[in-house]
């Protein structure tokens, strides 16, 4: 009989929130590419080094279910003397699940942590394709993910901002 009330207090007792959840359930290349448009005479070792010029984008895709595909694009564009010596670009992706993660908190995640924890992926990627093209390996810092946020967030207020003003 004392089993019995203490199964009937646990049953009474409010559910608890659900913690916050991340998880990755895929990561993969979506697209990569090597050029080296002026090898061999680009890889002569009496050259002086390449300026080098580095994009960072990130996409995101929602899907149902509570998942999000985010996409880490990078470029490295090598020049010297103003002709191009490589061009490295790639597309690396992770496949993202969330609960119990508030609506104002999804952005951050999806932006911030999610691009954190493929970038050291992607990074690897990016040095071995140029080191496979002859060059010494790119070994990209890590970007301040939260500062890219908060400005691309600065930039859609003020873009809201000017288009409600012209209205």
């Amino acid at each position: 009989m004392a089993k019995k009330k203490k199964e009937e207090v646990a049953d009474a007792a409010p559910e608890q929130p659900q913690e916050p959840m991340l998880r990755i359930l895929a990561q993969y290349t979506k697209d990569a590419s090597f050029e080296n448009p002026n090898a061999p005479d680009s890889l002569r070792a009496d050259q002086s080094a390449p300026s080098i010029g580095i994009n960072i984008e990130i996409g995101r895709q929602m899907m149902e279910d509570n998942t999000v595909e985010v996409v880490l694009m990078l470029s490295a564009k090598a020049e010297r003397d103003g002709k191009p010596v490589f061009l490295c670009e790639l597309e690396y992706a992770g496949l993202f699940a969330f609960a119990g993660i508030s609506e104002e908190q999804l952005q951050p995640m999806i932006l911030i942590e999610c691009p954190r924890l493929l970038f050291p992926f992607a990074r690897q990627i990016m040095a071995d394709m140029t080191q496979n093209g002859g060059y010494p390996p790119i070994l990209l810092d890590p970007p301040d993910f939260a500062s890219m946020f908060r400005d691309e967030m600065m930039r859609r207020a003020a873009a809201q901002e000017g288009s409600t003003a012209v209205n």
